[in-house]
């Protein structure tokens, strides 16, 4: 008996433009003037398969990689060593030294602990400091340069928690952030996430690290027409019914038919990431014509309103408007949330 595993079609999918992402991370790196833009693939590179984009960035001139932890270290080493290096953003415990003192990743050493618990390997090393947003990082009245003499310190980082708004934060995080630099020398330095590169040149430093804007986000009216869409989940309508003035339709009958017309079944739901608050508000499309979302998404199944295409029928594909502005309004989800969540059951399909 073979092993091989059955080709079975997948009933919906996320299209993936490797064009589109990499038309970001250009522009994100020019946006960052005269730092170079690395890449946050933490989460699975934001849920879309963090192996697929590193190979591409990586072949696209990106250098500088970050992920949350060990594992996600390892599961992209042979595609960065000896090309790029990779950020563990968590920092090290000490259950992860074992495999950390063996990886060519660098830990993002967060408290005065893991800076004596990295000290004496002599290893390349991150600083992570809490200029405010009261996460992970060493306070900025807790550094004393002599706590890192003899450290081989590559980047010294800190971490942005509004930069999508215009209020004081931006500066105040900013401020220390300087006054952390005069105290603690790195290689580089790196503050702006996505967001942060569209407050201008006084946060670039010299690395940037772009993480929601590489995969379509737009947090800031400053990256409109700058980012473009890289995801777009894709479902079959597996069944077409025809639906009566009065019919009731999915759960605790959120939609009623106030006409006849025809509704389009696809295999596809809130276990796929696509949640409850696209329920009568989300909207799917084909060839230009738009298919809202009928009654409550369900946990495999959602109804779209085949009025406008009653030609469509059983087999037939749609896309979903994903636009992470557009759907975050329709859902009342946040962009991270909608990218992130788009679950593994959704065969990721690049183009």
């Amino acid at each position: 008996m073979s092993d091989d595993k059955p080709n079975i079609p997948p009933t919906a999918c996320v299209k993936l433009d490797s064009d589109a992402l990499l038309a970001n991370w250009r522009a994100l790196d020019l946006m960052s003037g005269a730092a170079k833009a690395g890449a946050a693939v933490k989460a699975n590179a934001y849920g879309l398969g963090a192996r697929n984009v590193v190979a591409r960035l990586v072949a696209a001139g990106c250098t500088d990689f970050f992920v949350a932890n060990w594992q996600e270290a390892q599961e992209i080493e042979d595609l960065t060593t000896g090309k790029a290096q990779v950020s563990v953003l968590n920092g090290v415990r000490a259950a992860d030294l074992p495999f950390a003192l063996r990886s060519p990743a660098k830990p993002v050493l967060n408290s005065l602990e893991q800076v004596q618990r990295w000290k004496s390997s002599g290893r390349s090393c991150d600083i992570m400091i809490n200029s405010g947003m009261n996460r992970l990082g060493i306070n900025v009245e807790d550094l004393d340069a002599g706590l890192f003499a003899g450290m081989a310190i590559d980047m010294v980082m800190s971490h942005l928690a509004s930069a999508d708004e215009d209020g004081p934060q931006n500066g105040e995080q900013l401020s220390r952030y300087n006054a952390a630099l005069e105290i603690v020398t790195g290689k580089r330095a790196s503050l702006a996430n996505s967001a942060g590169i569209a407050l201008g040149s006084d946060y670039h430093f010299d690395v940037t690290r772009p993480g929601l804007s590489l995969y379509g986000g737009i947090q800031r009216p400053d990256l409109d027409g700058v980012i473009t869409q890289v995801a777009v989940p894709q479902a079959e309508i597996i069944q077409v019914r025809s639906l009566q003035a009065g019919d009731k339709l999915g759960y605790n009958a959120q939609y009623i038919a106030a006409e006849p017309h025809k509704v389009g079944i696809l295999a596809m739901g809130y276990a796929d990431g696509y949640l409850r608050g696209f329920s009568n508000n989300g909207m799917f499309m084909h060839d230009g014509y738009l298919l809202p979302v009928l009654g409550r998404v369900s946990m495999d199944l959602i109804a779209i309103d085949l009025a406008a295409a009653p030609c469509l029928q059983e087999g037939d594909w749609v896309d979903c408007e994903y636009d992470l502005e557009v759907a975050s309004a329709q859902s009342g989800l946040s962009q991270y949330e909608l990218i992130t969540g788009l679950g593994n059951r959704l065969a990721r399909d690049w183009t």
